[in-house]
């Protein structure tokens, strides 16, 4: 028959059973009710990939944690890992829906299939930008240094993610000059070849090794080429670099270094006083990719350098590389997680060594990079000393500040060129006493000390500014008073008395000069704010040491001769005349290391009293500051590891109400009584006490505990 291969049982269509048990199944399917997309109120949410893993801005320990949110399908492409969002925190739970809250910024860190939370989640109120800032190698970072510092990731991430600019998101980040392959060859050895491994230290970084150096450098002007060159030839090894230095002027040398060696273009310069535009502009060039060399002050330490190469620290001994804001990490710390964590070089130098510089070199991790000793004495200037004794013989010396051989030098040097000289204190007289029994001068207000602004003025009260003109002692009852320190500005004015034809220039904190020119000059500096004079200074003059020695501070030795040095390397060589002269008794360690240029050998005996009372580094250590009951109460709550030692508590200074003094991170509010306890553990149980103070301080939150208690890892300034 013609249709015989049409029937049912033919090859290449369904049996009969089969066949009808198809049609019931497709009948089955259809009469089922349609699954219905994930909606929100009405709008669907995101297929595949519906739940977005937040971080939001909130900055408090106890919401130290990521938090789900839906993502509704308009927002699908946008709602990327690593952007910016706008959500609702805080919602109710309103008949099944989350109401109300309030709006915070936040930023994606993953993508989910599925929520750990089983209730409805809110969906993301907006994406801000689709601009990836927030990548996972400095979401790491960010976990690692909030961990390290008992902190939020919220903080953390605030420190290192620069705020949106809108104007410089839309930019194109132009990408930087190259001439092939990697771009520049590596830099001829220069200067670096008056150290013995310096050429050597630049080669492995050119051939895509990862040295690490704990570097003293010379005095002079060479340090920001040679750090120019590190960076250039981490660059010809194809991989980005990254310099921290402590303040603008610091990092503008070696910016200018550096584009003299590579051309415009090749790097980015991130600083504070590139406005806050400026600064996202060319941090968005890193980011991107576009620029893979930086250099950079304190905020620099978290740019995200696309193939990190090298990581370098510039004086880690200035304060200035410690973060003020909560957690307030270091910038020696960040860069040493960095380079374990992304496998980097790393170069750590000064022109003095800290202990924990001296730390990395006894423990074999970093190599010493250092001159001979006849370069060091070639570079070095002269350095004298006038100690009490000798000042007690100088009749000029107890009639003014200047001792007869400062005298002499400044005349001899003034026929050469600049003399600098380095006042320990900024203003007039910023501290006054009796000038009978010499007891300190204090407001009868507040107990702050009594400062002269200029000459013939009314003095004042340093805290609260109260004038003092009918002040009397209350020792003796005295009502004359005199200088206890004398500041830069009479220092300037005293000095234009003895030298009437010389032009006098000042520098500090009101108005700090980048340079002065070679012409002869008396230059009146601030530690920290002296200018870089054409050629070098012909002398300078370090006064009133006693004030830099006797701070009741652990490092009041170690910042002494930091800042002397970095005076003193302004100074041209002693083969050219350069002479120092220091008004410290020659006798004191500090003082010493300074006559003979060796920073290191200071350093390493710093260390080793350090490791006999074990003192940071040799230990971890962590301040607790709050009032009594709440620093009791966190006591009471931490489990402590094993081995942990307390010290104290003890009281703090209560501090005045002042008109003119800002209230640090971490001290008592004015007229409140405050403690402090530190606690102290072994090394290697650093992690451990950071870990139960970061949850005792979440327990505290949980109960609702008014007070604040500030917790501080590693601090600085231990008294």
């Amino acid at each position: 028959m013609g249709d015989e291969g049409a029937h049912p049982g033919a090859e290449g269509t369904p049996g009969g059973g089969e066949q009808l048990a198809l049609i019931r199944e497709t009948v089955r399917k259809a009469k089922e009710p349609k699954a219905k997309p994930r909606t929100w109120r009405g709008a669907p949410l995101a297929e595949g990939l519906p739940v977005a893993r937040v971080l939001v801005d909130k900055g408090l320990l106890h919401l130290d944690q990521f938090f789900d949110y839906a993502v509704p399908a308009a927002m699908d492409e946008e709602a990327r890992p690593g952007v910016r969002v706008r959500v609702r925190f805080g919602a109710r739970v309103v008949k099944g829906r989350r109401e109300g809250g309030t709006l915070h910024d936040g930023f994606i860190v993953e993508r989910r299939a599925e929520s750990d939370f089983r209730g409805p989640l809110a969906p993301l109120a907006q994406v801000l930008s689709t601009e990836v800032v927030l990548t996972p190698p400095l979401l790491k970072l960010c976990r690692q240094v909030a961990d390290r510092y008992a902190g939020a990731l919220a903080d953390v991430v605030q420190l290192a993610v620069p705020p949106r600019m809108a104007r410089a998101e839309r930019e194109e980040s132009p990408q930087a000059p190259s001439t092939g392959g990697t771009g520049h060859g590596p830099p001829e050895p220069g200067s670096w070849a008056r150290y013995a491994t310096g050429p050597a230290y630049l080669q492995a970084l050119a051939r895509g090794d990862t040295p690490r150096a704990v570097w003293l450098a010379l005095p002079g002007p060479h340090w920001p080429g040679e750090l120019a060159a590190a960076l250039a030839a981490t660059l010809a090894s194809g991989r980005g670099a990254l310099a921290v230095l402590p303040d603008g002027r610091a990092a503008a040398r070696v910016d200018a270094a550096l584009t003299e060696l590579l051309g415009e273009g090749r790097h980015v310069l991130l600083t504070a006083d590139l406005g806050p535009e400026e600064r996202y502009r060319r941090w968005l060039a890193v980011s991107r990719g576009a620029v893979r060399v930086v250099v950079g002050t304190r905020a620099a330490m978290f740019a995200p350098v696309a193939d990190l190469g090298m990581v370098a620290l510039w004086d880690d001994g200035d304060s200035s590389h410690a973060e003020p804001h909560a957690p307030q990490p270091h910038a020696r710390d960040v860069l040493l997680l960095r380079a374990a964590e992304e496998r980097t070089a790393f170069l750590l130098g000064g022109l003095t060594s800290t202990v924990e510089a001296a730390q990395l070199v006894e423990s074999g991790w970093a190599l010493p990079l250092a001159a001979h000793r006849d370069a060091v004495r070639s570079a070095a200037p002269l350095i004298r000393t006038v100690g009490d004794a000798d000042q007690a013989r100088d009749e000029a010396a107890r009639a003014a500040r200047l001792p007869s051989l400062a005298w002499t030098v400044t005349r001899d040097a003034l026929a050469r060129g600049p003399v600098l000289v380095q006042v320990p204190r900024r203003g007039y007289v910023p501290k006054l006493a009796c000038g009978s029994c010499r007891a300190p001068a204090r407001c009868t207000a507040c107990a702050g000390p009594l400062e002269l602004r200029d000459q013939g003025g009314t003095p004042h009260c340093g805290w609260c500014g109260r004038p003092a003109a009918d002040w009397h002692c209350p020792e003796c009852g005295g009502f004359r008073l005199r200088a206890s320190i004398v500041g830069a500005r009479r220092t300037a004015e005293e000095l234009g008395r003895a030298f009437p034809k010389v032009p006098v220039r000042t520098s500090g904190r009101d108005a700090v000069l980048a340079s002065v020119g070679a012409a002869p000059a008396l230059v009146i500096a601030t530690p920290g704010a002296e200018p870089v004079a054409d050629g070098g200074y012909a002398a300078a003059l370090l006064l009133d040491g006693w004030a830099l020695l006797n701070r009741p501070d652990l490092r009041a030795g170690e910042e002494a001769l930091r800042r002397w040095a970095l005076a003193a390397a302004l100074v041209r060589p002693a083969g050219e005349g350069g002479t120092v002269v220091v008004l410290g008794e020659p006798t004191l360690r500090p003082v010493q290391a300074l006559v003979r240029w060796d920073p290191a050998g200071h350093a390493l005996r710093e260390l080793a009293e350090r490791a006999e009372l074990r003192f940071p580094p040799v230990s971890r250590m962590a301040s607790v500051t709050g009032s009594p009951a709440a620093v009791a109460e966190l006591v009471d709550l931490v489990r402590l590891p094993p081995g942990t030692d307390q010290l104290g508590p003890v009281p703090l200074p209560v501090p005045a109400v002042s008109a003119t003094r800002t209230r640090r991170h971490g001290t008592p509010p004015p007229g409140e009584q405050w403690e402090r306890l530190l606690l102290r553990v072994p090394p290697g149980s650093g992690s451990a006490l950071a870990a139960a103070l970061k949850e005792a301080q979440i327990a505290r939150a949980t109960k609702g505990s008014p007070a604040p208690v500030h917790i501080r890892m590693d601090p600085t300034d231990i008294g």
